[in-house]
C-alpha cells in the first residue's frame, strides 16, 4: 500500500507520517530498546568462549617478628588463568539460540510499533480534519441563526411573530454557540495530539489518498491478518524462544568440562632472607581439565526448570491472546470500515435531502405554512447530518487503515515514505552479534525524537474552503415583515 502524495501547497499524510517515523520518540525508543536486547545474543556467546584474567598483589612488611628470618620484606605476586570451556550440557547453545529468537521477535515487534504508530497517526489526522469541518459548519450555523433571530426580532416589532417566536430562535442560537464551543475544544484538542504524534502543527491539511487493496469480506482480511501481522508474529517468536530456555534451564544438572591453563609468577626484590640461595624470583605454570559434575544443588535447578516452564506456557497463551486480539480487531476494522462507508452513502442523501428540505421550508415560511420553529428544526436537521457525515468520513478512512495495518501492510515499507533511508534493525543486529571484544562501546546516545516545548499552542482557527456538499447553498434568509423573501 502506497500513499501517493497530494500537491505540496498544504501537509499530506504522507508528510504527517515521514514526520513521526523520523521524529517519534515512541518509535525511537523502541529501536533503542530492541538494540539492546541484539546485545543478549553476544552476552549469551561468551559463556562457552576462553577466557583470561590475571591476579596479582604487591606488598611491604611494614613490621616483622624479631624470630622471622624468611619473610620477605616486599613482594610481587601475579597469577594468570586461562579457560576454555569444552562441555556445558548445552546451556550455551540453547542461551545463544534463545538470545537470537528474541532478536526477531523484537524486531517484528519494531514493525508492530510502527504499524501502530501509523495508525495513530492517521487518526489524529483524520480529527483534525472531521473538527475543522465541524467547526465551520457550526460557525455557519451560528451566522445563519444569527441571522434569523435578527430578522425574527424584526418581525415580532410588526407584529408578524409573536414573542415565542423570538424566544424559540434566541434559544436555538444560544445552543448553536454552545455547541461552537464545544466543536472549538475538540479541534484544539485533535492539533495537540496531532502535535504530540507527529512533533509539529498540522496546519491545512489535504484530504487523504485512497487506501487500495482491500478485501472482499472479513475473513479474507482475517486470514491475511494471521498471516503477516507483526505483532502476532512477535509472539509467536517470543513462544518459540521459551523452548530453549528450558532446555538452558536442563543444563543446569549435566556436568560441566573446560580446559584451564594457569601460571604463577613471584619476586621479592631482594628481600627474602636465608642466605645467598634463597630464591628472590620464580614463575610456575599448569596445565589441567576442570571437571564439575553436580550432585546435590539444594533443588535450585529442578526449581529453574519448572519455572522456564511456566514461562513458556505464558508465552504460549500470550500468543494466542495476540492471535484472538489480532482476529477480533481485523473483523471488528472491517465492520466499522463497512458500516462507515454505507453512513456516508445515506448521509450524502441526507445532507441534500435537507439542504431541499430547508429550502422548502423557508419557502412556506414567506406564505404562512410554516412557523420559525420549522425552520429552525429544519436548519439543525441538515446541520446534523453534515456532521453525521464528516464523522463517518473520518471513521471510514480511519477503519480501513487499521484493517491494513492488522493485515500487516501499514509499516514504513509499505508506505513509501520519503525523508530518507527506511530504519532497518537488521543492520544493528550484524553489528553487534559477532563482537567479541571487551573494550567495545557505542557511539555516546543522542536525543532523536524531538521537543514540541516550542509549538505554539493551538487555536480552533480555520481555513479552507469546505466539500461542495457540506456547504449548503440554499436561501437561508428569512422572510421580511411584507412577506417577501430577503
Amino acid at each position: 500500500m502506497t500513499l501517493i502524495a497530494a500537491p505540496a501547497a498544504a501537509e499530506t499524510l504522507r508528510d504527517a507520517l515521514a514526520k513521526a517515523y523520523n521524529t517519534n520518540p515512541t518509535l525511537s525508543g523502541e529501536r533503542a530498546r530492541v538494540r539492546s536486547e541484539d546485545e543478549n545474543v553476544p552476552i549469551a556467546r561468551s559463556q562457552g568462549l576462553p577466557s583470561l584474567d590475571v591476579t596479582g598483589g604487591y606488598s611491604e612488611n611494614v613490621l616483622k617478628a624479631s624470630n622471622n628470618f624468611v619473610s620477605p620484606d616486599r613482594q610481587l605476586v601475579a597469577t594468570p588463568n586461562f579457560s576454555v570451556p569444552i562441555f556445558s550440557g548445552g546451556a550455551v547453545r540453547n542461551s545463544v539460540a534463545a538470545a537470537k529468537t528474541r532478536v526477531e521477535a523484537n524486531q517484528l515487534g519494531l514493525r508492530g510499533t510502527e504499524s501502530s504508530l501509523f495508525t495513530a497517526v492517521v487518526g489524529a489526522y483524520m480529527d483534525v480534519i472531521r473538527d475543522a469541518a465541524i467547526v465551520s459548519l457550526n460557525q455557519q450555523n451560528v451566522k445563519v441563526l444569527d441571522v434569523n433571530l435578527q430578522a425574527s426580532r424584526d418581525r415580532f416589532q410588526v407584529g408578524d411573530l409573536t414573542r415565542t417566536d423570538v424566544a424559540q430562535s434566541e434559544a436555538r442560537l444560544a445552543l448553536a454557540r454552545s455547541q461552537l464551543q464545544t466543536a472549538q475544544s475538540k479541534l484544539i484538542s485533535s492539533r495537540e495530539n496531532y502535535i504530540r504524534l507527529v512533533g509539529d502543527a498540522p496546519g491545512t491539511l489535504e484530504q487523504p489518498p485512497a487506501i487500495p487493496d482491500t478485501p472482499a469480506n472479513a475473513e479474507g482480511a482475517v486470514d491475511i491478518a494471521l498471516e503477516r501481522n507483526p505483532t502476532l508474529l512477535a509472539a509467536k517468536k517470543a513462544r518459540d524462544a521459551t523452548k530453549f530456555d528450558v532446555d538452558a534451564a536442563r543444563a543446569g544438572r549435566l556436568p560441566k568440562l573446560s580446559v584451564n591453563v594457569g601460571g604463577n609468577y613471584y619476586n621479592y626484590f631482594g628481600s627474602l632472607g636465608g642466605g645467598p640461595l634463597a630464591t628472590q624470583s620464580g614463575k610456575s605454570a599448569t596445565v589441567g581439565v576442570g571437571v564439575s559434575v553436580p550432585l546435590y544443588q539444594g533443588g535450585r535447578p529442578a526449581a529453574q526448570i519448572r519455572q522456564s516452564q511456566e514461562r513458556r506456557g505464558q508465552a504460549i497463551e500470550q500468543a494466542t491472546e495476540a492471535e484472538r486480539t489480532v482476529v477480533a480487531n481485523t473483523r471488528s476494522a472491517y465492520a466499522v470500515w463497512k458500516s462507515s462507508e454505507e453512513v456516508i452513502a445515506s448521509s450524502e442523501v441526507a445532507v441534500n435531502a435537507n439542504k431541499l428540505s430547508l429550502e422548502g421550508v423557508r419557502a412556506e415560511n414567506s406564505v404562512g405554512n410554516r412557523t420559525i420553529l420549522d425552520i429552525l428544526n429544519a436548519e439543525q436537521e441538515l446541520l446534523n447530518s453534515q456532521v453525521t457525515l464528516v464523522t463517518a468520513r473520518r471513521d471510514s478512512y480511519v477503519a480501513r487503515f487499521a484493517l491494513q495495518a492488522a493485515m500487516g501492510r501499514a509499516e514504513a515499507r509499505d508506505l513509501g515514505l520519503d525523508g530518507g533511508a527506511l530504519y532497518d534493525p537488521v543492520t544493528n543486529y550484524k553489528r553487534v552479534s559477532g563482537k567479541w571484544s571487551d573494550w567495545g562501546s557505542a557511539p555516546d546516545v543522542q536525543a532523536v525524537g524531538t521537543s514540541t516545548r516550542q509549538t505554539p499552542a493551538q487555536t480552533s482557527e480555520v481555513t479552507g474552503q469546505l466539500d461542495p456538499i457540506l456547504d449548503a447553498p440554499v436561501d437561508r434568509g428569512t422572510a421580511n415583515p411584507a412577506g417577501e423573501p430577503k
